[in-house]
């Protein structure tokens, strides 16, 4: 269906570039001159066969752009989060903060650990080979595990996890919730992308994960940034966590 477009201004005159409108969901749409040097097409980040990229001049945006601080949660599919961890171009990582995580529980090898206390890990699993693929690639995959003291059974599982980890090429290592909160470190759980977006992981009371937020805003991105720099610091290889 096509959508009718509202001109909010333009710095051109009359001959109509570049010009700003906005559609009745109030998305903006720039209208300016197509960039096509391939060089400079190069690089923007992951721009797609759909997509394109225009110049304007930045005092367009100054005086006809949104006003209001307002915060638009930036949301997207489990299916755009999985691409993520493909995508990447030097590393993620993640802080783990919760006490259980519902799908976990949901799985074999959840019970397999409560039973005997130990997972027989499938290490050619798609997740395990992709993992492995992107690490043979020089991309380093990070995680801080949170655990309380004694840990909780969801807790032991992820540390039993983290044989797991380690084989297909990421580096965990482990941070009591005593040292956490001594660093006001953030209580949700993230992950940071090649240190310029973090991918906020929202679940449920009963610890079910329903969606991703992305935060790109450089000022909220470095909060997340300087979690990271103290909790990695302070954090131990897993193999060396005596809880």
């Amino acid at each position: 269906m096509t959508r009718k477009l509202w001109k909010v201004g333009t710095n051109s005159g009359n001959n109509g570039c570049p010009t700003l409108y906005t559609t009745p969901s109030g998305d903006y749409v720039v209208q300016g001159d197509r960039v096509t040097d391939p060089g400079e097409l190069h690089q923007l980040h992951n721009l797609t066969a759909e997509e394109g990229a225009v110049v304007v001049p930045r005092e367009l945006l100054a005086n006809f752009g949104p006003r209001e601080a307002v915060h638009v949660p930036q949301t997207i599919s489990f299916e755009e989060f999985d691409g993520m961890f493909t995508t990447l171009r030097h590393s993620a990582w993640r802080l783990e903060t919760r006490r259980r995580y519902a799908w976990d529980e949901q799985q074999d090898t959840y019970r397999q650990f409560l039973a005997a206390a130990r997972v027989d890990w499938d290490l050619e699993d798609a997740w395990c080979r992709e993992r492995r693929e992107q690490a043979a690639l020089g991309k380093r995959f990070e995680r801080v595990r949170i655990l309380d003291e004694p840990p909780t059974d969801g807790q032991r599982y992820l540390l039993d996890n983290a044989r797991r980890n380690t084989a297909v090429g990421e580096t965990i290592r482990i941070l009591t919730r005593d040292q956490a909160d001594e660093l006001q470190l953030p209580r949700e759980d993230f992950w940071l992308f090649d240190a310029r977006v973090v991918a906020l992981l929202h679940f449920t009371d009963a610890d079910e994960m329903t969606g991703v937020e992305l935060i790109t805003d450089p000022v909220q991105v470095l909060r997340y940034a300087q979690a990271r720099e103290a909790a990695w610091h302070h954090a131990v290889p897993y193999d060396q966590f005596r809880g």
